[in-house]
């Protein structure tokens, strides 16, 4: 079983990318709260990788913190849980967010999840709730996960931007120079104004 990869990010989408190990690419299915910390293409990358094998297909399903692959591991063990659900339901929270929805019984903000129905969101806080506690949410906050209004607020736009499809070191610099000439600018507000600025790049 393959259980981590390192080498070099040369394909990369919001739900797959490749990784050259050595002269062999490994396509690797990723949410996109992954997908949104990854470097550019053709720089180095690490990832936790989850091997499932099927009878027909083996995929590889990878994540850039530990925590993230573990949560995915207790989401297959919920019933009616699948690879292609777990991912989803990572793709639609923050990782920090869904385990304290779960550990709270937060069934709205679960509902909230693509994907996840009422039954649905009852049976992850039932089969969940105790088992989640064991990871500690500091540390499956990613690097980049903001720590103040604002920092949410450039994190948030970050995201966003490079869901449009903008590069990533674009985007960010183009925030970055929003957020020198004023302060206190909302997440709207950095989406727009960095639309405009990354228009001009292109």
């Amino acid at each position: 079983m393959i259980a981590s990869l390192n080498g070099v990010l040369i394909q990369k989408s919001t739900t797959a990318l490749v990784v050259d190990v050595s002269g062999v690419g490994y396509q690797v299915l990723t949410p996109l709260t992954t997908y949104y910390r990854l470097p550019e293409e053709k720089e180095q990358v690490a990832l936790h990788i989850h091997t499932h094998v099927r009878e027909d297909a083996l995929q590889l399903f990878g994540f850039l913190t530990g925590e993230e692959k573990e949560v995915f591991l207790l989401l297959l063990g919920v019933s009616s849980v699948g690879p292609k659900l777990a991912l989803n339901i990572l793709s639609g929270i923050e990782l920090q967010e869904l385990i304290q929805a779960i550990r709270e019984g937060q069934t709205l903000r679960l509902k909230a999840i693509p994907g996840v129905g009422p039954k649905m969101a009852g049976r992850l806080i039932l089969e969940l709730k105790e088992k989640i506690t064991q990871i500690n949410v500091v540390n499956a906050i990613p690097e980049d996960a903001a720590s103040s209004p604002e920092e949410a607020a450039q994190h948030d736009a970050l995201s966003a931007l490079v869901n449009l499809g903008y590069n990533r070191s674009d985007a960010k610099r183009e925030i970055g120079k929003i957020l020198q000439e004023e302060s206190g600018v909302s997440v709207e507000d950095l989406i727009r104004q960095g639309l405009k600025s990354l228009s001009k790049v292109k």
